[in-house]
């Protein structure tokens, strides 16, 4: 497929680190990471941030309702485009079928030894058309051995994340056993709210002047 060709259908987000578009080409439409317009001082990070992304879409190729990695030639990457809308558009207010498959769907990126680490943002998590999940922006994710110590801790902090939608969107479904997960702070969480939180925040709103309440839709 001659990408080089395709066109611009909507731009779905631009920020410091790329402009994502989505594209449609002579196959169909795709979705576009673009580091053309990237701060110089910003292109290494986002560069890697990238690759990151790229790597990870590699180890999970096959899965369903994630991205399919189409190309990445260190400037633009290219993922299959799946229809749906994010979870803060359109709430799986007491789906228990919807949450059931997210588990699944997470446990089957766990197989295949990826750690999502950004799944409090529900801009991450989608509702397809059909009304099944799909996990998208991989650009935090780490690869490993899934049987290690260190991926089995990132991996549980995928799911207490995933059960904290599950708390605010379907409570009554929770189990005991998730309510005792949710209930147990890792010591990964406790220094990410201590250390890097504060920095992530200060970087992104005051000096990336992001607004978007850390990927979890408009504030009200």
């Amino acid at each position: 497929m001659d990408r080089d060709a395709a066109i611009e259908t909507r731009a779905l987000k631009a920020d410091s680190f790329g402009r994502i578009s989505l594209m449609h080409g002579a196959e169909g439409a795709f979705v576009r990471r673009d580091l053309a317009h990237v701060p110089a001082w910003l292109r290494l990070p986002a560069w890697w941030l990238a690759r990151r992304e790229a790597r990870a879409l590699q180890r999970v190729a096959g899965l369903a309702d994630v991205p399919r990695l189409l190309a990445w030639d260190g400037r633009r990457l290219d993922r299959s485009f799946m229809a749906g809308a994010a979870m803060y558009q359109r709430p799986p207010r007491g789906d228990v079928a919807y949450f059931r498959a997210a588990r699944r769907l997470l446990q089957a990126l766990h197989r295949r030894g990826v750690a999502h680490n950004d799944l409090a943002k529900e801009a991450n998590w989608l509702v397809l058309e059909d009304g099944r999940p799909a996990i998208i922006d991989f650009q935090l994710a780490t690869r490993g051995d899934p049987r290690s110590s260190w991926m089995r801790l990132l991996f549980r902090e995928d799911l207490r994340h995933l059960l904290k939608h599950k708390r605010m969107y379907c409570r009554e479904a929770l189990t005991p056993v998730e309510r005792r997960v949710l209930k147990r702070n890792s010591w990964v969480r406790d220094l990410w709210f201590r250390t890097g939180k504060p920095v992530y925040r200060f970087v992104t709103r005051r000096i990336l002047k992001w607004e978007d309440n850390e990927g979890q839709g408009p504030k009200p």
